[in-house]
């Protein structure tokens, strides 16, 4: 892939930075220290993590997103069209050897919260984040009901992709959109849900937590050429025909592109993901992310109906 130099206005390339916000456990491979943490508790933690302050920490499941999210800032003009902030539970203190590791692999990430074991949510507004990933369930839940796009990071086979695309993975109903249809299919069946979708087909389906972030990757995608782009979506649901219909209207009312639908009509997800090649994937159902992630980095997003 060619890569284009984009110019940029930079007050709107200020405004329009896509920023995403992650935690050390999703970014690095801290498994063995965290159930050290758990096993004997703060002071064995940070004793052990000062101890090993200067070994360099190995990739956890997102480390490839990000890097391909900073990658896309060598591509465009003076202003980054991307940030990723590093939000953790750890002190600063056993949070040097994070910082340590961040520049060793050389990741462009200059800003953090390091909150001591307090919940890091609190600061994703501040930092004007648009994306929260992180391994904690309790955070990821308080961002979401902060009206923030969040998922818990699953451990997850994450294969090394040979393209330096960025492309990324939604699932539609209550993370796109509301989750009003799904509510339908659990309480009436599936027939009665296609009933629906049909009648409903011109009318736009709500507002799910992820439509913000879809937009701020749309407008990023809209900085390069479309024929040559480092960025490329994919939506991947259960829905089938007669009720996509009413997704791609919906699409098409927000002015939102997404580059493939895939309509599986229940079929597992998780090789279709890997046959696009997904970088992250993004779903509320606890049973798709459970498919999800055997093929690709697999984001839970703990909100509507399949979530009680």
């Amino acid at each position: 892939m060619t890569r284009t130099p984009v110019a940029h206005d930079p007050r709107a390339a200020t405004d329009n930075k896509l920023v995403v916000a992650i935690s050390s456990r999703a970014l690095f491979d801290l498994g063995d220290s965290h159930n050290l943490f758990e096993r004997e508790g703060l002071d064995a933690y940070r004793a052990f993590q000062i101890e090993h302050e200067n070994e360099i920490l190995q990739p956890g499941v997102a480390f490839p997103l990000v890097q391909k999210l900073l990658g896309l800032n060598k591509l465009a003009g003076d202003v980054p069209p991307v940030e990723v902030i590093l939000l953790s539970r750890n002190s600063g203190d056993t949070g040097l050897r994070i910082f340590n590791a961040i520049q060793h692999y050389g990741l462009e990430i200059s800003r953090a919260a390091f909150t001591s074991g307090a919940p890091t949510s609190d600061y994703i507004a501040p930092f004007r984040a648009d994306l929260f990933l992180s391994a904690n369930a309790e955070d990821v839940g308080r961002a979401l009901k902060a009206g923030v796009a969040a998922a818990t990071i699953l451990p997850s086979v994450a294969p090394p992709r040979a393209s330096e695309q960025l492309r990324i993975a939604f699932d539609g109903d209550a993370v796109i959109f509301g989750d009003e249809g799904e509510r339908v299919s659990r309480e009436e069946g599936l027939e009665a849900f296609h009933r629906s979708e049909t009648e409903l087909a011109d009318e736009p389906l709500s507002v799910g937590p992820f439509r913000g972030f879809l937009s701020a990757v749309h407008r990023l995608q809209a900085a390069f050429p479309a024929e040559n782009s480092p960025i490329r979506t994919a939506l991947v649901t259960a829905r089938s025909a007669p009720a996509h219909k009413r997704v791609i209207l919906t699409l098409r009312r927000w002015g939102v592109r997404i580059d493939e639908a895939l309509f599986l009509g229940g079929r597992d997800k998780g090789p279709f993901l890997d046959a696009f090649g997904a970088d992250i994937f993004f779903d509320d159902s606890p049973a798709n992310v459970e498919s999800a992630r055997k093929h690709v980095a697999t984001g839970h997003v703990p909100h509507g109906v399949s979530n009680g």
